[in-house]
């Protein structure tokens, strides 16, 4: 097993809350979740999703919609408009490569 370390990072308490409530209903806890992330930005060396211009208008809004959207229909899935169809999926294994017919239909 390789050695571990702590990260201290600083946020906004409302989004820490709202983190851990979205990752907690995903069966993971924040640990986890910024260690997936983490993960990806070095298996694609850069940030593992799309940032872009939006006003922070247009992603309360796009997560209000995906919330009540989950409330009637529950599942595991969020969907924020910007990003939908921008991430590629993760393979089965999360630590294993994606098939290289799936990079190539994201264009990777």
């Amino acid at each position: 097993m390789s050695a571990t370390t702590n990260v201290s990072i600083r946020m906004d308490v409302d989004l820490k809350k709202h983190a851990e409530e979205l990752f907690a209903d995903l069966g993971l806890n924040m640990t986890v979740a910024m260690t997936m992330f983490l993960r990806q930005a070095v298996r694609r060396q850069g940030i593992p999703f799309e940032i872009s211009r939006v006003s922070s208008d247009d992603v309360i809004v796009t997560m209000q919609n995906a919330k009540s959207e989950a409330a009637v229909e529950p599942r595991r899935e969020i969907k924020f408009g910007f990003l939908k169809d921008k991430v590629p999926p993760l393979s089965d294994s999360f630590f294993d490569p994606l098939p290289e017919e799936e990079l190539q239909a994201w264009g990777l």
